[in-house]
């Protein structure tokens, strides 16, 4: 009972319109290379620097420049990753 009326009183989700399908070309790499290069830069960062003060803003200035680099490199190769997996992976048949 508790449990129910917790939930009667929270705010209802964010809703918001989805993107065309033609924006996956943009948005899939968008988001890869942010996650990726975040990781990469945060342990790259940390093996060099250690935890010491200040880490923070370390971090994210690495983060800012290998996002600037790891985006546009994804949107030219995301066509050659895609032949490649083509030719290496067995598609499904369609209606499957």
């Amino acid at each position: 009972m508790i449990r129910r009326a917790f939930v009667m009183r929270c705010s209802p989700p964010l809703r918001f319109k989805k993107l065309p399908a033609k924006a996956q070309f943009v948005v899939f790499p968008l988001i890869l290379t942010l996650l990726m290069s975040g990781v990469v830069s945060t342990i790259a960062t940390l093996k060099v620097a250690g935890f010491e003060p200040g880490i923070l803003l370390k971090i994210l200035q690495a983060w800012g420049i290998s996002y600037a680099i790891a985006f546009p490199t994804a949107l030219v190769v995301m066509p050659l990753v895609r032949r490649i997996v083509a030719a290496l992976v067995e598609l499904p048949a369609k209606g499957r």
